[in-house]
């Protein structure tokens, strides 16, 4: 093995290499895409975990709607392309793969009331820069997570069955982003995503967390938040750097705000998101070397996220979303809104 492959073994990536294409070597890597139907106003997900277990690679795969719909399964069996963009996890009663995604096609069968099949345009990919949706944390090695939004906008055709209901997708807007690293998910971390602003072409993603790795048997931990907004120009900003474009996060269960500055450049960007509790999934995430999923992400679908940007104080784009999905995770907490609930992992609605 070379020595490049040794080192986006450990999870991490040189400047201007694709973090899309799979890290052989880590212990999870999370395949997600979320549509958004703003003419109808509903959102779904769909997403397949690529787990490096003790019997062999499996899967954490799972299906979810705006409209209380949730699905999700611990199977055996899983693989990243080797090349490119694409997962598939699972096997299908059919036969088939349970989920099978890449950056054109997306189709998912867990059972006869929970089915996906998209044809997917990637209209807004990640711009070519020399770094990722990580930033300058994508070159560190052994990470417990990397975050990349690798498409920033699609259209989607297809259909989609959940529980008693069937959707038409034709025309959706679709999001894709991936993330990856060692064993486990961050004591804590936040999410968001959105569409379905009065600009089709705009998009607002943000991830953050607690950041632990070991370099060279140096301990690093930290907090940070990356957040990347697709203007309806279509100028992309990314912040989250320490130092020269940081990001402040202040998270709850129901409410999240984010302020972040572009130093250099002179931008400022708020984001204020909210979304009742008691209408959150309950999603699983990954324990790879146990082989087994357990709670720990509280998941809104369609939640409210307000986004202002604004350049050496003049305004350049404000905008609202009524269909964001906003994601506050931890084992803890999840599973203690999972007892509340009385053991069920679906929301409230």
């Amino acid at each position: 093995m070379d020595l490049l492959a040794r080192y986006r073994g450990t999870g991490a990536d040189l400047p201007f290499h694709d973090p899309a294409r799979s890290h052989p070597g880590v212990a999870m890597e999370g395949y997600f895409w979320r549509v958004t139907d703003p003419a109808a106003g509903r959102a779904l997900i769909a997403l397949v975990g690529v787990n490096q277990g003790p019997s062999g690679p499996w899967a954490t795969v799972g299906l979810a709607s705006s409209e209380g719909f949730l699905e999700t399964a611990a199977l055996p069996g899983a693989e990243a392309a080797p090349r490119g963009l694409g997962a598939r996890g699972g096997r299908s009663t059919s036969g088939g793969w349970a989920i099978e995604g890449t950056a054109h096609r997306l189709t998912v069968d867990l059972g006869p009331r929970a089915r996906l099949d998209l044809a997917l345009e990637p209209e807004h990919r990640w711009p070519r820069r020399h770094l990722g949706g990580s930033s300058v944390f994508q070159v560190v090695p052994r990470l417990n997570q990397y975050w990349h939004p690798w498409l920033l906008g699609g259209r989607a055709t297809g259909t989609a069955v959940l529980g008693d209901r069937s959707w038409h997708l034709d025309g959706a807007q679709v999001y894709g982003e991936k993330n990856w690293g060692a064993e486990g998910f961050p004591d804590a971390w936040w999410w968001g995503q959105a569409h379905g602003f009065a600009e089709p072409g705009a998009c607002v993603a943000f991830a953050g967390g607690q950041v632990a790795a070991r370099p060279l048997g140096m301990p690093l931990r930290t907090e940070v938040t990356a957040l990347v907004v697709r203007l309806p120009s279509g100028r992309v900003l990314r912040l989250g750097d320490p130092g020269l474009t940081p990001v402040a996060a202040r998270v709850e269960d129901d409410a999240w705000a984010l302020r972040g500055v572009d130093r250099p450049g002179g931008w400022r960007v708020e984001v204020d998101g909210g979304a009742p509790l008691a209408a959150a999934h309950v999603l699983p995430v990954p324990l790879p070397s146990q082989g087994r999923n357990t709670p720990g992400d509280l998941e809104h679908l369609a939640g409210t996220l307000e986004v202002r940007v604004a350049r050496r104080g003049r305004e350049v784009w404000r905008g609202t979303s009524y269909l964001a999905g906003l994601e506050h995770g931890g084992l803890a907490r999840a599973e203690a809104e999972l007892a509340r609930r009385g053991g069920d992992p679906s929301p409230q609605v």
